[in-house]
């Protein structure tokens, strides 16, 4: 199963419990301070999520390596391109 068929059965089945406990079925009494916490709670995961993937992408670019020997590399190709297009009748 891929990375995205877990997700969206994860999705599903938290989906599924919490419209289960949303509707109120018929032999379910929930106190009213549940069922408060209970409506919005998919905004609070959203939100929740939104924080976790900002952090996550934060903490990626604050950590990515540099790589020194791929970008002396990097510079030799375009200088030697430069100088090709130069042969070739091209100017900068």
């Amino acid at each position: 199963m891929t990375k995205l068929g877990q997700w969206l059965c994860g999705l599903a089945l938290l989906g599924s419990a919490w419209a289960a406990l949303a509707l109120a079925p018929p032999g379910l009494r929930l106190p009213a301070p549940c069922r408060q916490a209970l409506l919005p709670l998919p905004v609070y995961l959203l939100v929740a999520f939104g924080c976790y993937s900002l952090a996550t992408v934060g903490y990626r670019l604050a950590t990515f390596n540099d790589c020194e020997e791929a970008a002396a590399e990097l510079q030799e190709h375009i200088s030697a391109a430069r100088a090709d297009l130069r042969r070739r009748g091209l100017r900068f």
